[in-house]
């Protein structure tokens, strides 16, 4: 573990430091030393609900972290996109195996502007632009072929020049509670949770029973 992530968990788990700590910085150094460790290390479970109250999980990729927040894309006609269109709110989490660490996210989704989805858009392979057309994900599918062959058609109808479908774009979760959890012995983990009411509001910082 690097130093500078030592140092910050001192203070994240000491109740006696007054001082700030930015949780979004926190959250970066987490990540990036996850990321030196384990493949995928963005995968995070996204929960959405659905019209009926029924919650719903699946791993997306995390693609930015601004401060706004932390945004991933995905076709909006999907389930998780019909969710969140109902209930503009998600959580999310992160575990990483070989650190034993989580971080656990909440907050309201603002999908990214038109401008921001076609510069990500624009940075993805080739295939994986076709297969934001071809895929009506979440839909039926009555055989993979039927998937392949609607490959082959953008494929041939847009060749390398393929625009954004208006269905595919990207979310901000804007978090009003980030926790960073720490494995701990005898189930004593380190518990850590940062709350705010508003994204104009500064976070306070909580230490939890684990």
């Amino acid at each position: 573990m690097s130093s500078d992530v030592q140092a910050l968990n001192a203070q994240l788990f000491d109740h006696t430091f007054k001082g700030e700590i930015d949780p979004y910085a926190l959250f970066d150094q987490w990540l990036a030393l996850a990321s030196e460790k384990e493949p995928m290390a963005n995968a995070l479970s996204l929960a959405t609900v659905d019209g009926n109250g029924m919650p719903d999980v699946r791993v997306v990729l995390l693609k930015e972290r601004t401060q706004d927040g932390f945004t991933f894309y995905t076709n909006t006609r999907s389930s998780k996109g019909e969710e969140l269109a109902a209930n503009p709110k998600a959580a999310l989490g992160f575990f990483w195996k070989s650190l034993n660490w989580q971080v656990r996210i909440r907050g309201a989704v603002v999908p990214v502007s038109a401008e921001v989805a076609d510069a990500y858009y624009k940075s993805r392979p080739l295939g994986s632009r076709i297969g934001a057309h071809a895929s009506e994900q979440s839909r039926p599918l009555q055989s993979k072929q039927e998937l392949m062959d609607r490959v082959a058609q953008f494929e041939a109808q847009y060749g390398e020049d393929v625009p954004r479908p208006a269905h595919w774009s990207g979310y901000t979760i804007e978090p009003i509670e980030i926790e960073f959890w720490c494995d701990g012995e005898y189930r004593l983990h380190d518990r850590v949770r940062f709350t705010r009411e508003n994204s104009n509001q500064p976070w306070t910082r909580q230490r939890l029973f684990p």
